[in-house]
């Protein structure tokens, strides 16, 4: 079921299975045993995976020397972490990757820095494109968009696909226009559609798996965490130690089906509701709204006065 990537789907790639299979029976050998059991089985996935992540263990090196520079603790404005997963031939791995927005006065919207760079592959693109109509669609019925927002992935250097990064960009986005920091100690994935619904992606197990790593290298809080979509619930088949962890509520998986539901798990403020004069005092999107209209009226102000 883990190497399909469903709990409800068998891999056919008996190969791989079979590879494991004699692995585990070599060890069960070892230890003189006449079956073999989970503590083989588990022996030799782990000696698989310790074979073939050396690009993993560079990674996660470089961020636990601080070269690659995540955070796992605190509160950042209009910043936080979003989840990649790598993939070297037959293996596949998650970490974590920092995203940053900025916003301005200004008439352009959504500037994404990865396809400016000639870094953003076409699904990616896309996904910028969709939380820019959910933006639109949210703030900007009676007024303009008078915003410029850029939008990127700090220390990538190589292409950028996949829309599963659409919804910590709208994150990161409403942090930096109502000025409420996100928590550091989760790390989001998940893309949405122009309705702000949270959709499934790939790769949730690693994902996660990835975000786990660098929280136990760097020291655990306790309240650390991964956000992913409720429709890959059924997806999940983790690590027995991240089970455990999270058992013990050392470690926490949110699941969400909207943008508002991940912004309060990542501010611990009400997203707020729409109501007929506005949306409700100081939750995220009234400050959103605010500063949009602030904009807005800056941006006539200085038109006129040229």
């Amino acid at each position: 079921m883990r190497i399909a990537g469903r709990q409800n789907k068998l891999s056919t790639r008996f190969h791989v299975i079979a590879d494991i299979i004699r692995e585990a029976d070599y060890w069960a050998r070892q230890g003189k045993k006449k079956t073999v059991s989970a503590i083989e089985i588990e022996k030799a996935i782990e000696g698989w995976r310790h074979r073939v992540n050396m690009l993993e263990d560079k990674i996660q090196e470089l961020i636990d020397q601080d070269i690659l520079m995540i955070a796992t603790k605190g509160m950042e404005v209009g910043q936080l972490n979003g989840l990649s997963v790598y993939q070297v031939g037959g293996y596949s791995f998650g970490r974590p990757t920092k995203i940053t927005a900025k916003t301005s006065v200004g008439r352009v919207g959504v500037i994404n820095i990865e396809r400016e760079a000639n870094l953003g592959g076409r699904t990616y693109n896309k996904g910028v494109l969709i939380l820019t109509g959910f933006l639109k669609s949210r703030y900007a019925q009676d007024r303009p968009m008078a915003m410029d927002a850029t939008l990127g992935f700090e220390q990538s250097y190589s292409e950028v696909d996949g829309d599963s990064a659409s919804s910590a960009e709208i994150y990161a986005i409403l942090s930096s226009l109502s000025n409420v920091p996100l928590s550091q100690e989760l790390a989001v994935t998940g893309s949405v559609n122009q309705h702000g619904e949270i959709q499934p992606i790939g790769g949730v197990n690693q994902k996660i798996e990835g975000f786990y790593d660098v929280c136990k290298n760097k020291g655990f809080t306790s309240t650390q965490g991964v956000i992913i979509p409720a429709s890959n619930v059924e997806d999940l088949m983790l690590r027995q130690d991240i089970v455990d962890a999270v058992k013990n509520k050392k470690f926490h998986i949110y699941a969400v089906t909207t943008i508002d539901q991940g912004i309060e798990l990542l501010t611990g403020v009400k997203a707020g509701k729409r109501t007929k004069t506005g949306f409700q005092k100081d939750s995220i999107n009234d400050r959103v709204a605010k500063k949009l209209q602030s904009f807005a009226q800056k941006i006539k102000g200085f038109t006129k006065n040229k």
